[in-house]
């Protein structure tokens, strides 16, 4: 459904959201001029820098093009042909990637149903009766999303648990962090704690569903893999010729704390849309709100009539589950307002 002027704000994605004023003069100012192409620019150079000051020393960041891309990379950085990868049945790249890592990378996805987007060390543990085994793929990476498809975060502790059964049993933890910054945010931590210092092998820092036009991270934490980051970026069609424009934004985000600042903010718009729904009657608000996603239940009606005014997504029909995301320009009148549109909408 295109969004037009007789539609309010979206509630559909934080993709939906357009760019940050400071984004978009990042983008302006390195319209100055030519600059070497394929990251031969200070841009990317500039990023760089700022990947191991935000991240620690040991970090390596590589600027792609978008989320499905970066996973991508990362992963094959870790994966030989015969290897597989575990993850929850929720995780983006087993839903939402058009079989991508299967396509692309040749490997499997041993999925694991969680009632909440997040791993356990047993969720792990129960998968690796295959090492060793020639007739079964065999485990190399655990990958977890953060935040989850749920909303739901984990903290500094749970990666770090998870990071220690995947390598006690030979294998990486891969970060799918599309909405890093909002598990981050929510957290009240800094971008390090949940990536370098709990023991993360590589992972994607996501840019564009927190304010930038088109701008997404890998970052490499274990230097045996750096050696193939530019031949995987270049021929997974994620090394941009421009890339000085989309280090830019980037950067911009990483700079005064930009990244927190929108993401908090979302964050903050989630928790006031859950907490009003949650008073009225018919609604009932599952998974904490612990990011920039709510996830209702509604009657059929009610969602039917919501969706003549906005835009969001039915996560699972026949529950009645909807989701609503909130984004950085997401303002309190514009939850209000369809809190207002809820309320009529539950009237008999």
């Amino acid at each position: 459904m295109p969004i037009d002027s007789t539609y309010p704000k979206s509630f559909a994605s934080d993709n939906h959201a357009g760019v940050h004023p400071a984004i978009l003069e990042a983008i302006a100012a390195a319209n100055d001029g030519d600059a070497p192409a394929y990251g031969d620019d200070r841009w990317t150079a500039a990023f760089e820098r700022r990947t191991k000051e935000v991240f620690g020393d040991r970090a390596e960041g590589f600027v792609v093009l978008n989320g499905a891309g970066a996973n991508m990379v990362g992963l094959a950085l870790m994966l030989g042909r015969y290897d597989s990868v575990i993850c929850a049945d929720s995780a983006h790249i087993a839903t939402h990637e058009t079989g991508a890592a299967e396509r692309l990378l040749g490997v499997k996805l041993v999925t694991v149903p969680t009632p909440d987007g997040k791993l356990r060390p047993n969720d792990i543990t129960s998968r690796l009766d295959a090492i060793g085994t020639h007739h079964e793929p065999q485990p190399r990476v655990v990958s977890v999303s953060q935040v989850t498809e749920f909303g739901t975060c984990y903290s500094p502790a749970e990666l770090a648990e998870l990071a220690e059964v995947a390598h006690r049993s030979g294998m990486r933890l891969h970060v799918d962090g599309a909405r890093l910054a909002n598990a981050a945010a929510y957290l009240d931590c800094d971008l390090r704690a949940i990536t370098t210092e709990a023991g993360v092998d590589v992972f994607s820092f996501g840019g564009t569903k927190n304010g930038a036009l088109a701008a997404e991270a890998v970052v490499v934490l274990d230097d045996t893999l750096l050696h193939a980051v530019p031949f995987l970026r270049r021929q997974s069609l994620q090394l941009a010729s421009k890339m000085r424009f989309v280090a830019a934004q980037l950067c911009a985000l990483l700079t005064d704390d930009l990244w927190r600042h929108n993401a908090a903010h979302a964050n903050q718009m989630a928790r006031r849309l859950a907490a009003g729904a949650a008073e009225m009657a018919g609604v009932r608000v599952v998974h904490p709100v612990e990011s920039n996603a709510v996830f209702a239940v509604l009657p059929e009606p009610v969602v039917a009539a919501l969706k003549q005014r906005y835009l969001f997504e039915y996560w699972d029909r026949t529950a009645g589950l909807v989701r609503w995301m909130t984004a950085y320009d997401t303002t309190p009148d514009h939850v209000d307002d369809f809190l207002d549109d809820l309320r009529k909408a539950l009237m008999p």
